[in-house]
């Protein structure tokens, strides 16, 4: 894709999106549920979409709420339901419609106080919390956020009371009651007037800042932090996290600046990704472009999309780090550090994370667990602490407090960002500095990933795909050692393809929501070598359409 002519640059005005026409969108349009384009679709991160394209409006929250209030009841889950929301424009509204909903179910909501914004990984930090040591009255959480899409995004998802993403089953379940109240033309659904709502004896102002800070202890060296007097910068990218730093900073008594206090539903303070849309994406250069610009003012900075629950890492050595190069860092050296942590503790990554992680895994002597796109995979290591570190390609992870037991089981970009301070701390080199010792001893990884059209047809070929139907022994002059639709650490379906020579391999993923795939690839040796096996990953998936005629 050809960068855009604004990437990097600051979001002119004529780009804003009009937020009072998205939110007046949000009430006056209404899905109709006999087209796939408008019906609640539970991905991996929840139902997303936007109120001018008909994907996300009051009908899909009342029919998503209500499904959710079923999903309890079916379930038996009669405890608190916590509630976050983010600073995206349509969050706000969301939050509104889904506490009448919840209200008129009789459902105890736990809401912030103040009703400001409550991180993803927070969220999940409160259901673990009250949860831990019961069997009756558990509870589970709502957070309203399409993460780091554009501002005229909202976003929906059902947490249980594991704490983290809900699993394939409970996704589809609550995703298909929704579809059946959007079709009853909302019949089923319970509902009172907001103002009654926020005042019934079910809605419970709660403070997530406080314990979540408190504990932060518990999962991260703060006092080495604390003591080493480094200079942290954060940017929130005007999201859920911007309230928890000044605490952060004055509980543990870190030197810690917040570089951008802004908070703004269209996202204007923002520098323009690099297809020319606003995206709050801490990976992206170009999103971080701010950011990056003060790297050489602090010894280490990071930011979080808006609802935190991914990290963008920024150093000295090396700018913004890649998102596999951070992760791989933070697994060499959080198994070095944690004694308190299982020795047979496991380290997590999704299929298409860097294999720079396979071989820090390997010297470390810990055992790898390869599973598929999707933090729901990492729960239940996560919770009994049998895995210690789960991370996926697009920066998000989280991992163990440092005796052993569960922090979150969600992605938890505060940590993540912390933990850069105390790699920096202890060691007295920043993480780019790191990276660059690991690619030394095990190879510098070239990973990229294309996204390539497809018809529907094709991507429900490629989400069926055999191992046996490659059809090739090779791939960019290497033997491949290993083809797989499974995933090696749990068996679950991948949804695609993935072919492993010594020095590479791709992955093949089709699409849930556009008609493409997507091919994820790295090389150990070169840019040549990268480019052969992007060419000859294409022509094994097109051998495929071709033999199943689509």
């Amino acid at each position: 894709m050809a960068l855009h002519e604004l990437a990097g640059k600051p979001a002119p005005k004529s780009m804003l999106v009009n937020i009072p026409r998205l939110v007046a969108a949000y009430y006056m349009n209404h899905p109709d549920a006999n087209r796939d384009a408008e019906k609640v679709a539970f991905g991996t991160s929840g139902h997303r979409g936007s109120s001018f394209r008909n994907s996300f409006n009051e009908g899909h929250i009342l029919a998503t709420a209500q499904a959710i209030c079923d999903y309890r009841a079916s379930r038996g889950i009669d405890g608190p339901l916590f509630v976050g929301m983010d600073t995206h424009a349509l969050s706000e509204p969301s939050f509104a419609t889904t506490l009448e909903v919840l209200a008129a179910n009789g459902v105890d909501a736990m809401i912030q106080a103040g009703r400001g914004y409550t991180p993803t990984p927070v969220i999940s930090h409160a259901i673990l919390t009250h949860n831990r040591g019961k069997k009756a009255r558990l509870a589970d959480g709502i957070v309203i956020t399409p993460s780091h899409n554009p501002p005229e995004d909202g976003g929906f998802k059902y947490n249980p009371p594991e704490g983290g993403p809900a699993d394939v089953e409970a996704t589809r379940w609550i995703e298909n009651r929704a579809n059946d109240h959007l079709r009853a033309t909302l019949s089923g659904v319970r509902r009172t007037l907001f103002e009654k709502a926020i005042r019934a004896a079910t809605t419970h102002e709660h403070d997530y800042i406080g314990p979540y800070v408190e504990e932060l202890a518990q999962v991260l060296d703060m006092e080495a932090v604390r003591t080493s007097g480094i200079r942290i910068a954060v940017d929130p990218m005007g999201g859920a996290s911007l309230p928890f730093w000044d605490p952060v900073a004055t509980r543990y008594g870190i030197n810690l600046a917040v570089v951008n206090r802004d908070v703004d539903p269209a996202f204007g303070f923002m520098t323009v990704d690099r297809d020319g849309k606003i995206r709050m994406d801490c990976s992206s250069p170009y999103a971080m472009a701010r950011l990056i610009g003060l790297r050489d003012r602090y010894d280490i900075a990071f930011g979080n999309d808006p609802d935190s629950d991914r990290h963008g890492i920024v150093t000295r050595s090396a700018g913004l780090m890649n998102p596999n190069h951070y992760l791989a860092v933070a697994i060499w050296y959080l198994f070095q550090n944690r004694p308190g942590w299982r020795p047979d503790a496991v380290v997590g990554k999704t299929l298409v994370s860097s294999s720079l992680i396979d071989r820090v895994a390997a010297h470390l002597g810990r055992k790898l667990s390869e599973v598929p796109v999707g933090f729901k995979w990492f729960v239940d290591g996560l919770l009994d602490g049998s895995c210690g570190f789960g991370g996926e390609e697009s920066a998000g992870a989280s991992f163990l407090r440092t005796d052993g037991t569960v922090w979150t089981t969600d992605k938890d970009g505060l940590i993540m960002g912390l933990l850069a301070a105390e790699i920096t701390a202890k060691t007295g080199r920043d993480p780019g500095q790191h990276y660059e010792e690991l690619a030394a001893r095990f190879g510098r990884p070239l990973y990229e990933r294309m996204d390539v059209a497809a018809s529907p047809e094709q991507k429900a070929v490629l989400e069926k795909l055999s191992p046996e139907q490659v059809g090739t022994s090779g791939l960019a002059g290497e033997a491949i050692t290993a083809t797989f639709t499974a995933a090696p650490g749990n068996g679950m379906p991948i949804g695609g393809l993935k072919v492993v020579t010594r020095d590479g391999w791709f992955a093949a993923r089709p699409s849930g929501t556009e008609n493409i795939y997507k091919v994820y690839t790295e090389s150990f040796k070169d840019l040549a070598h990268l480019a052969r096996i992007q060419e000859e990953a294409k022509a094994i998936i097109d051998s495929v359409f071709k033999k199943a005629g689509v």
